[in-house]
């Protein structure tokens, strides 16, 4: 996303007149989630100063503080203190969805460390991650689908990594999945991964044209 993320982070950038994260932070609060952890790292006091503490949009917003980028199992392992000891929902902040969030409440079968959410390959992915078949997600298989960035954890899952070390996500899922412990569902609404300047202008040209 450079050069626009060097003097802003990603999940702040504008697309419709807010930034990207406050699109998702909306939908979550509509959605009923009320306590909101947000990871950090370059350039994280912006976020703090422009999100603040949540009220504006009804939830309560607190920031885990990665020294630097530690991936996404990482900033998880990192953020644990605050996310506590029962499952939880993780979404990528620089996407724009209209999946509906509530049903992550109910979605963690009791066998399971992971529900995902996967969606139809997009042109920049098109060999996706992940198979899906009645609701289990496994490594290889047909159709092939793309993890969207959206999915409900147990703490179990992350047990394994030292607080401010770097890791990936996709190794655990991949070795949970192995076990037959990862489920998931289709999801066939609207999603972006705003992976680009391109995507992002073509979304921000989107949001803009529907308010009006």
């Amino acid at each position: 996303m450079r050069p626009l993320t060097d003097a802003t982070p990603k999940s702040l950038l504008p697309a419709g007149g807010k930034p990207v994260v406050a699109w998702l932070i909306e939908r979550l609060a509509g959605a009923g989630f009320r306590e909101l952890v947000l990871n950090h790292a370059q350039l994280g006091w912006m976020i703090e100063a422009v999100l603040g503490d949540g009220e504006r949009f009804g939830v309560r917003i607190r920031y885990s503080h990665e020294p630097e980028a530690l991936e996404t199992a990482g900033g998880i392992a990192n953020a644990m203190p605050l996310l506590g000891e029962a499952p939880f929902l993780a979404v990528n902040g620089d996407l724009y969805t209209d999946f509906p969030f509530e049903r992550a409440r109910a979605a963690l079968d009791d066998d399971a460390l992971a529900h995902l959410v996967l969606v139809d390959n997009p042109p920049h992915h098109p060999g996706g991650d992940f198979a899906l078949s009645d609701r289990r997600v496994a490594n290889a298989g047909a159709p092939m689908l793309t993890f969207s960035g959206i999915g409900v954890y147990r703490p179990a899952l992350f047990a394994g990594i030292a607080r401010g070390t770097r890791a990936q996500l996709a190794p655990l899922l991949r070795e949970a999945a192995a076990s037959g412990r990862v489920t998931g569902e289709r999801f066939r609404g609207r999603w972006l991964d705003i992976g680009t300047p391109e995507r992002l202008a073509a979304l921000d040209a989107e949001l803009k044209a529907s308010r009006a």
